[in-house]
């Protein structure tokens, strides 16, 4: 039986790792430093969402108008200051369950390439995986520096994987795994496969409402998640 080759789009915060919350610090310190206004993410949502839209939130909560050129200066200010931040010891910052052991399964298997889907920013997001010792593990990706809406990012994931690999795949052999209702929703217009982990943002009920093809209460069981992509590379007629 013929095997497909699958991409893996993983996630980030809440999937693979726990920031212990040095990426919100690093927001509220750098938006105090551009925009002059202390806790300018109160009341700002922040899981599953990607970096430009969480700031364009807090500027309109505070009054201020997007202003491209300030929204820069506090992109660079939240880049300086994620380092020290990631650096600061936390019991809180940690892998999540399977992680790395699920990343080593999924690379063995031979017919899956490991990528991400965030809505970091590129920078920040290598810092977080490269402090947790998994940047290695992620080839390509698709950044919130790509665009502000989450759901545009996957067809620059597909892009990327052609120019690096030469391997051409089609989105319905896309696998998204996350932690949010938003993962999901993310993948749904392009027809990609959708993994939903109750180790972050929203509880198994939630994730369960949003109807992930696949919802696990985190990736612990290394064997069944590479069994699930297995039968995926595998399955005729999708």
């Amino acid at each position: 039986m013929k095997t497909r080759h699958l991409l893996a789009l993983f996630d980030i915060d809440g999937t693979l790792l726990h920031s212990g919350g040095a990426g919100k610090r690093a927001m509220i310190a750098a938006f105090r430093d551009v925009f002059g206004c202390e806790n300018g993410f109160a009341d700002v949502q922040m899981a599953g969402r990607t970096d430009p839209e969480i700031v364009r939130e807090a500027l309109a909560k505070q009054g201020l108008p997007w202003d491209a050129d300030l929204v820069e200066a506090f992109r660079r200010r939240y880049l300086e200051l994620i380092g020290p931040e990631l650096a600061v010891p936390s019991a809180a910052k940690r892998l999540l369950p399977g992680i790395p052991a699920v990343l080593d399964a999924l690379q063995g298997l031979g017919f899956v390439t490991l990528g991400l889907l965030t809505g970091n920013w590129k920078e920040g997001a290598h810092a977080k995986l490269a402090h947790c010792g998994i940047d290695g593990y992620f080839r390509l990706g698709a950044f919130a520096d790509d665009a502000e809406e989450r759901d545009r990012l996957l067809p620059f994931a597909l892009a990327r994987m052609r120019q690096l690999t030469g391997i051409a795949i089609a989105p319905r052999d896309v696998v998204v795994v996350g932690d949010t209702i938003r993962d999901i929703e993310c993948a749904r217009p392009h027809g990609a496969v959708t993994v939903a982990v109750a180790t972050g943002g929203n509880t198994m009920a939630e994730l369960a409402e949003a109807h992930p093809d696949f919802l696990l209460a985190d990736l612990s069981d290394c064997g069944a998640v590479a069994k699930m992509f297995t039968a995926l590379a595998t399955s005729l007629g999708r």
